[in-house]
């Protein structure tokens, strides 16, 4: 019989709560106006006197307006401005009852009854007191007018007891009703919370997918891809110098072509294998940029000036991500620069791996999206997954600048 005393507002929230708990008073509302009935009719039997039409009549008015009252009791106490007045209204109306019949079944069972009501409706004992006081000491006004104050102690003795009895009982039942209430109410959220994590679940799953496939896609690129594409400018190098009769410098060529396919595919392997265990392989960092100039000078003549002083300790994932992005950026000026120089500084600078990438060529304008060239794509996202950054400086005839920033501390497993 919840009835939300200490409600400032309403809401819809509420409005289906309070439905739902009045389908569950209906039994209570049905089983007490069966009660209700026999205590008059056992009345009616006991004393002749009340079937007389003064008593008779105004006494079955009052108990219809009365069990009324208690039918609608959750709508009337709903709003906790009516709390009051109902309670009012069932004291004069039991006062009114008990004036006329005087009967002390009807005494007793009315206002304990109410007294009852009232600590249900309220739903807090120290609250509640206040209308059980006042009722006790209504019935004992009826009492008194009806049968005299010598027979306030006796009646006392029986009524207090039993007024204490529904009261503890009433707060007993409440309380489990209060906590099933919660109960159901803890079910529902708990349920509602999973039915979210499913969803979190499955948009987490989507997302591991994607950046699989975002990871598979720059281990291809940064290795296969990277290695064709060095071994197209090799095969072009070959093929010019063939064709202006240098066989000695096109077969020096063909044999760094072989080596460099031999690379590629253990480069395949190992991206293949670090995709299946989440270990990257690890060279010194040094050699294996060296290495890339190496080979990009040799096949694009093109001279490279190399400033190397890298830390002494760089975490596996940076070390990956450094020698990656070097491998992209000579390749992309090989394809695309046309230049005549190159620049590469590596070192450290405020606990941060710095790779600087310059050339000379003819630029391009970032801010244009160019398809097809998932490179700095790759690059970008490298830096993304390392928490550092990228720094893409070029325009038409003033050359290209790339600036790979990495943090020196392991930012964990790629995602």
């Amino acid at each position: 019989m919840r009835t939300f005393f200490f409600r400032k507002s309403t809401s819809d929230k509420d409005l289906q709560v309070f439905q739902e708990e009045l389908r569950g008073t209906r039994p209570f509302f049905l089983i007490f106006s069966f009660v209700l009935i026999a205590m008059y009719m056992f009345a009616f039997y006991s004393d002749r006197t009340l079937l007389r039409p003064t008593k008779l009549i105004p006494l079955i008015l009052l108990g219809i307006f009365h069990g009324a009252l208690y039918w609608f009791s959750p709508h009337l106490t709903f709003d906790r401005r009516w709390m009051v007045p109902y309670f009012l209204v069932q004291g004069i109306i039991l006062f009114t009852i008990n004036l006329i019949a005087q009967n002390q079944g009807i005494l007793l069972g009315l206002y304990l009854a109410l007294s009852g009501a009232a600590v249900g409706i309220i739903e807090d004992i120290r609250k509640g007191i206040i209308p059980v006081a006042a009722y006790a000491i209504l019935a004992s006004v009826n009492q008194v007018l009806a049968w005299g104050w010598g027979s306030l102690f006796g009646w006392w003795i029986l009524f207090g007891p039993m007024m204490f009895f529904v009261v503890v009982y009433v707060v007993m039942f409440t309380r489990e009703t209060q906590s099933r209430r919660r109960t159901q109410l803890l079910l529902k959220e708990l349920e509602a919370a999973h039915q979210q994590l499913a969803e979190y679940a499955t948009k987490v799953e989507d997302l591991t997918l994607s950046a699989e496939r975002q990871r598979m896609a720059r281990e291809l690129h940064d290795t296969l891809a990277q290695g064709l594409a060095g071994l197209i400018l090799q095969l072009e190098a070959v093929d010019s110098h063939l064709g202006q009769d240098h066989p000695d410098q096109a077969q020096d060529i063909v044999h760094q072509a072989m080596g460099r396919a031999r690379v590629t595919l253990a480069d395949a392997r190992s991206a293949i294998q670090d995709l299946r265990d989440g270990t990257p392989s690890v060279d010194n960092l040094s050699d294996a940029v060296r290495q890339e100039v190496e080979r990009f000078t040799t096949a694009t003549g093109i001279p490279c000036e190399l400033e190397l002083s890298p830390p002494k300790e760089i975490p596996i994932s940076v070390h990956e991500h450094a020698r990656r992005a070097v491998a992209e950026g000579l390749t992309n000026i090989a394809r695309h620069a046309q230049a005549n120089n190159v620049w590469l500084k590596l070192g450290e600078s405020e606990g941060m791996l710095e790779i600087a990438l310059r050339d000379d060529g003819i630029g391009f304008d970032p801010t244009v999206k160019l398809g097809g060239h998932y490179g700095l794509v790759g690059l970008r996202e490298r830096a993304r997954l390392a928490g550092g950054s990228l720094e893409l400086i070029s325009e038409h005839g003033a050359g290209t600048t790339l600036t790979l920033v990495l943090p020196l501390e392991d930012q964990g497993a790629e995602s």
